[in-house]
């Protein structure tokens, strides 16, 4: 099971024992008083209020702290009434409660046609004292008080919502004042201030924790949502319209946490619309309604995703469909994800920060999509990563277990569900250092079974993203969460289509938290958010040329700081390591990959300022700076984790010997990270292709080394050429690996590292180099001073002599392409020309 339930409170097991210590246990026994004994509201504040009929047919309303595991008596009523809502105030003063007085049967035999059906009334409750009635109506009403914000004082004021079935909405203003010793009694004796918040509506959602109104208002064809923030010390002020194409039925209102009356609630939802909103601590807003299928066998529901723009709809064939004749889709806040589940059927994860791509969000059937509650509960939502099944009066916390994701990665086959897991394992449980061990050995397992996207590509993204956005707000507009730029494959089981819709309208002003984030979500929106996430193209371009033209622009101010970006990073990541590394990276210069790092620094630190300029140059440049050094110290974790698995060591740079098994695993790995830091241009830390070609060297045979050189998966660094040359004695074979290795050599590392091996095959190719190199230097220039007869050495070979002796006049012009070895000149060149010509012909040269 992926969603992991953790009972919070369950109404028979905190609230009964309670109840048989008070004798009131043997009345639920009966069918009557069992069916009776239901939670009627949670409030903000964790205190669970419900209500049970005593041995006398009495009405009682308790309540039970969730913080202190207490049980609290609040009020009794001396009559069988049925509770329909309930709620107190936030210091306990205050208990409003509406409750239906008879039944229609019993209104018909005892000719009580006078009297309304419906009372609503204000109990003073510290002590139990005066009751006002609110309302007396024939339409049912729900209470809700309005509660501050935690660790406020206590007031003496405070405020009631009365939700009508009329489809209205209104507001008491309650002031209390304190007699005696701690006697609080309502203040005025008149009528309560009251304030109409709003007319009309068909659907309303209390958001307990937020202190938000959701409710839509039907309009032509379409249904217009709206919302209504309350404010502690302010009134309420409307924020947020929006429209929907949605068709909501309007003979009847449908209240979503207004209070949990069962059995009334029960026969709402079966004549109108399954429908809720829900929001997200990063500025996600989406309403989640399921939709009528003509077909028996599907079920469809709608995410209108309005922080990003459009609505997707979801079409799932059901496996059995005599199931679903008695259960309708529920829908559960994670904040990350919105799930919406049937039960027996299916589970869906549907990603909020990042719908775009149907992979990010994980869709699962059968003993996955199972959870431990009963199958034909009704449940809801009344807060993020709650839900509360109305028919046991049990809460429950909800979150996805990591074993259960972790196991479902490991065996599942399909790239969309190993993409949604993996994406969930990084970003949903945030950075632990267990479970990210996990996931780099399930990316060792799996490099080639994945075919729709890079898992090495996605571990690193994904983690750099979950590491650094929290650091600084809207960071995560700006920075990558994956490596793909779309994705085409299908979920089986589950079409969707997409539609774009119009943005909300927010009005609101210095509003802080949510409404500042969902503002900030729908102007990236309006300003084509793709475009705002940083892209490698512009680094790779410039990479390239500034690796082509190495010499010319060394020296240039412009390089200069890109090497110190670079030596800023390395210098940074060695305060986080100070520790002596497992792996040997970080260990020489690797002048191509500090080129990359200071380019990707300087590149992400101009994207940067052009979005965020209000956060400041020094915040910005300790941004770009942690972002490079993460990004390296996560190459190295990988590295570190595989380096731990197959029990590596030092032993790799001895190339007298064959690899194992494991370094050629581990080699394996190298190959597929060096693949995915190609394809995002992405620096490696110095050292990575020495320590790469070193276990090439040990591991491959000739020609398949030589392959991957040639192929540019292995890349010749002078550290290893150099251990190479000097540490392999000059056998037959070693001759071989030595001369192909030498030939492929760039000038450039060929002048350092040619030195190390005296060999006459290494002098034959220093001497033919040189003679090259110093006939371009001529060019079509003839030598000024006819050829000596004094020969440097006593052989009469002409063409030798010429070409000696032309050799030596450029050298006496000054030209001299090998300054840092002196021994290699024209001189060099003759001996070597000599020593190559008697070996040919079997002759001793002295």
């Amino acid at each position: 099971m992926l969603l992991r339930l953790g009972p919070e409170f369950e109404l028979r097991r905190d609230v009964g024992p309670w109840l048989a210590e008070r004798g009131c246990a043997a009345a639920l026994d009966t069918p009557e008083n069992s069916s009776a004994f239901y939670v009627v509201n949670v409030e903000r504040n964790g205190k669970v209020i419900y209500t049970w009929k005593g041995n006398q047919k009495n009405t009682h309303i308790g309540l039970y702290d969730l913080q202190t595991k207490q049980n609290e008596h609040l009020y009794m009523f001396e009559k069988n009434l049925h509770i329909i809502s309930c709620s107190i105030n936030n210091e306990r003063t205050l208990l409003a409660v509406s409750f239906c007085q008879y039944t229609e049967e019993e209104r018909a035999s005892q000719l009580l046609q006078s009297v309304s059906k419906y009372l609503t009334l204000l109990i003073e409750i510290q002590p139990i004292n005066n009751v006002r009635v609110l309302k007396a109506v024939d339409s049912c009403v729900r209470v809700q008080f309005l509660h501050p914000v935690e660790g406020r004082n206590a007031s003496r004021e405070s405020r009631l919502l009365l939700v009508s079935e009329d489809k209205y909405i209104e507001q008491f203003d309650i002031h209390v004042v304190a007699e005696e010793e701690h006697k609080v009694v309502i203040e005025k004796s008149g009528q309560l201030p009251r304030a109409k918040v709003v007319d009309d509506l068909v659907w309303a959602q209390w958001d307990m924790m937020e202190q938000r109104l959701f409710y839509i208002v039907p309009k032509e064809s379409k249904s217009t949502l709206r919302c209504v923030q309350f404010y502690p010390d302010e009134n309420f002020n409307s924020i947020l319209e929006s429209h929907l194409d949605i068709a909501v039925n309007d003979t009847q209102l449908k209240l979503v946490n207004f209070g949990y009356d069962y059995c009334q609630d029960q026969d709402v939802a079966s004549k109108s619309l399954n429908l809720q909103v829900f929001t997200s601590k990063a500025g996600g807003l989406c309403v989640c309604c399921s939709l009528v299928s003509d077909t028996p066998h599907e079920i469809i529901y709608s995410i209108y995703f309005l922080h990003k723009g459009y609505n997707k709809t979801f079409t799932v064939s059901l496996e059995r469909t005599e199931s679903h004749q008695l259960k309708e889709v529920a829908f559960m806040n994670l904040d990350y994800y919105v799930a919406a589940y049937l039960p027996g059927q299916f589970l869906h994860l549907l990603n909020i920060q990042h719908p775009d791509l149907l992979c990010y969000s994980l869709f699962l059937t059968g003993e996955d999509a199972r959870i431990d509650t009963p199958q034909n509960c009704s449940i809801r939502s009344p807060w993020v990563s709650a839900v509360l099944d109305c028919s046991t009066g049990s809460l429950y916390n909800v979150s996805i277990s990591d074993r259960a994701l972790l196991h479902l990665l490991q065996r599942s086959k399909r790239d969309c569900e190993r993409l949604a897991a993996l994406h969930c394992a990084l970003l949903y449980f945030q950075h632990t250092e267990d479970l990210e061990m996990q996931i780099i050995q399930w990316i060792s397992e799996n490099l080639s079974t994945c075919h729709s996207f890079d898992p090495i590509q996605e571990f690193i993204i994904a983690s750099l993203y979950c590491r650094m956005c929290p650091e600084t707000q809207n960071l995560d507009k700006l920075l990558p969460y994956t490596s793909l730029h779309d994705w085409t494959g299908v979920v089986p089981g589950v079409t969707c289509t997409t539609d774009i819709i119009s943005l909300p309208v927010l009005e609101f002003q210095n509003s802080k938290g949510f409404w500042e984030k969902l503002n900030s979500n729908l102007e990236s929106v309006k300003y084509a958010e793709p475009h705002l996430h940083y892209h490698n193209n512009m680094l790779r371009r410039e990479w390239r040329n500034l690796s082509e033209e190495r010499e010319e622009r060394r020296t240039t101010a412009y390089l200069r700081n890109i090497f110190e970006n670079a030596k800023k990073v390395l210098s940074h990541l060695d305060t986080w390591d100070s520790e002596a590394r497992l792996v040997p990276l970080f260990e020489e210069e690797d002048y191509q990959q500090q080129l990359l790092m200071g380019l990707m620094v300087a590149q992400l630190k101009d994207h940067l300022m052009r979005h965020l300029q209000y956060v400041g140059k020094k915040k910005i440049d300790q941004i770009v700076l942690d972002y490079v050094a993460n990004l390296l110290n996560l190459v190295h974790r990988l590295m570190k984790e595989v380096w731990r698995r197959y029990q590596l060591h030092s032993c790799i740079f001895c190339f007298d010997e064959r690899g194992s098994a494991g370094e050629f695993a581990v080699f394996h790995i190298m190959s597929r990270i060096l693949e995915a830091a190609n394809g995002m241009c992405m620096p490696l830390p110095p050292g990575f292709h020495t320590l790469h070609l070193g276990l090439g060297v040990r591991c491959l045979p000739l020609h398949t080394l030589l392959h991957y050189i040639d192929s540019g998966i292995l890349q010749l660094t002078e550290t290893c050429v150099r251990k190479l040359l000097k540490d392999l004695d000059d056998t037959e074979q070693n001759e071989k690996l030595k001369f192909s290795i030498v030939m492929r050599l760039p000038e450039a590392l060929g002048q350092k590292v040619r030195q190390y091996w005296n060999h006459p095959i290494n002098a034959n190719l220093i001497a033919r180099k040189y003679v090259k190199l110093m006939l371009e230097k001529l060019g079509n220039r003839q030598c000024s001073r006819p050829i000596p007869e004094n020969l440097s050495v006593p052989v009469e070979f002409l063409p030798l002599n010429y070409l000696t002796n032309v050799l030596a006049e450029i050298e006496n012009q000054g030209v001299h392409p090998y300054e840092k070895q002196d021994h290699v000149n024209a001189r060099f060149v003759e001996e070597t020309a000599l020593k190559h010509t008697m070996t040919l012909l079997g002759l001793k040269y002295s």
